[in-house]
């Protein structure tokens, strides 16, 4: 389905983006719109399915002991949506994206350690029609 967005939705959005908790008020005096129609715009999204919810973004430098990685794998006679199924039920793992070249998925994993990130790799490397992968640990993240 699609949503035509005019430079105020984006605007918006990109607000939310970086913290979904500014209070109407706020968004409305940024984007120079009443509060009611920044309620409306918002409602719309949330109603077209563009905003699709809204989170929180945890500070991993105040979550130091905890690992992310990234999975990289390659899929051979198993669909990506049967591997997604599977992968649901694995312990740390956070998100996938389907990719195109020689991946066929981007895991996004958090490890308590070392040791559980090794079981997390054994057990998506155990599911049958994972080919081959390559794991990257993410050291640190700079925000835009």
């Amino acid at each position: 389905m699609y949503v035509d967005l005019d430079a105020k939705d984006r605007e918006l959005l990109d607000i939310l983006k970086r913290d979904a908790r500014t209070p109407v008020t706020v968004l409305a005096e940024v984007l120079s719109l009443s509060r009611n129609t920044v309620q409306k715009r918002i409602d719309r999204l949330v109603n077209s399915g563009v905003i699709d919810g809204f989170t929180i973004r945890v500070n991993e430098q105040l979550q130091p002991d905890k690992i992310k990685a990234l999975m990289s794998v390659e899929l051979e006679g198993l669909s990506t949506t049967q591997l997604i199924i599977k992968l649901r039920q694995v312990n740390g793992v956070e998100r996938f994206h389907t990719t195109n070249g020689n991946w066929d998925l981007l895991i996004v994993i958090t490890a308590e350690s070392l040791a559980h990130l090794d079981s997390i790799l054994k057990e998506v490397r155990g599911i049958k029609g994972v080919l081959n992968s390559e794991t990257s640990i993410i050291l640190s993240t700079t925000e835009k």
